[in-house]
């Protein structure tokens, strides 16, 4: 209500490694949002009611996201088969059992633990005077007591050593095909080299997989990939949906043979130059607007090391040759 009240609105999510707050305000509103961000972070009120209530909110989100959804059902089992030792293997909403289960005291926990200022990336984009937010940061959360560093996922993942397959039996008319690879950290100076590929691969009608399986053989709908970076190595997907009644032992062939003829062959400098126009395109798209740049600098801050990363971002791009595609591949 304070948020509308000040022209504001604000929203959040949470992935495998971060919880991310996001405010939207005027200027005039900026100390304002300072005190209620303050105020999230020393006196969050843990109401019983209120816990109940967005209990019952996660369940609905899992239901709709994952229990109700062929593509986020399988994703989910195909994430937990690909990590036996990490944590990435446990869904971030949790399972149906960890929402039935939770207490006041794991929040109280939860909090205490990662919600303090020594755990916290600010990100601040827009119409201000530096050195006055500089100063409202200070009088807003410097009083903050810091707590004990979190302690660190001390688990690697052991090496895989052959393939692990899921099948999920469902009432549905499009078959579907997910694959997941273990990939690398979000700081991983290779990561460029990972998009560009999956770009190759799937991005537009004139991608690798969408021109064989989409356009030619007419064994997919449509071929799509993702690329999970964080703190620590995650997994790089495709998904390929069918048609009703799809051949899913022929689309899986045809799959890896397109894989295999990057890893064999590599990536023409076409393709390359393409991938990394599109790349590059997206890249200054999402630094358009002051949201598209706080949530760049984040993520660079974070997970990518460090928010200087962002700056030389395009010749990132630049540098990547056609042997670094077939070595990532």
């Amino acid at each position: 209500k304070i948020c509308e009240a000040n022209g504001a609105r604000n929203n959040a999510y949470t992935s495998n490694d971060v919880t991310v707050y996001q405010d939207w305000f005027p200027s005039s509103a900026l100390s304002t949002v300072f005190k209620l961000e303050a105020d999230r972070l020393r006196n969050l009120s843990f109401d019983p009611k209120i816990i109940e209530s967005e209990r019952g909110v996660v369940h609905s989100e899992r239901s709709l996201g994952v229990d109700d959804s062929h593509s986020g059902r399988l994703q989910e089992q195909v994430q937990a088969t690909a990590f036996v030792a990490h944590p990435y293997g446990i869904p971030t909403i949790g399972w149906p059992s960890d929402i039935e289960a939770w207490t006041l005291e794991d929040l109280k926990s939860f909090y205490g633990t990662y919600y303090a200022p020594n755990n916290i990336t600010m990100v601040l984009v827009g119409d201000f005077d530096p050195k006055s937010v500089l100063a409202l940061a200070r009088e807003s959360f410097e009083s903050i007591p810091a707590q004990p560093q979190p302690e660190p996922i001390r688990t690697k993942e052991p090496e895989q050593k052959g393939e692990r397959r899921v099948n999920i039996g469902a009432e549905a008319q499009t078959p579907l095909l997910q694959f997941a690879y273990h990939g690398i950290a979000g700081s991983d100076q290779r990561r460029p080299a990972l998009e560009l590929l999956a770009r190759i691969l799937t991005d537009g009608d004139a991608s690798r997989l969408h021109r064989v399986l989409v356009e030619e053989k007419k064994l997919a709908i449509s071929a799509d990939s993702y690329i999970e970076a964080g703190f620590d190595p995650g997994t790089v997907w495709f998904m390929l949906s069918l048609p009703a009644g799809g051949d899913l032992a022929r689309a899986e062939s045809v799959f890896n043979s397109e894989i295999e003829k990057v890893i064999n062959a590599g990536v023409t400098q076409a393709e390359l130059d393409s991938a990394r126009n599109q790349a590059l395109a997206a890249f200054w798209r999402g630094l358009a607007t002051i949201d598209g740049k706080a949530h760049a600098l984040g993520t660079y801050a974070v997970l990518q090391g460090g928010h200087e990363r962002l700056f030389s971002a395009p010749s990132a791009y630049e540098q990547v040759s056609p042997e670094d595609v077939k070595k990532v591949a």
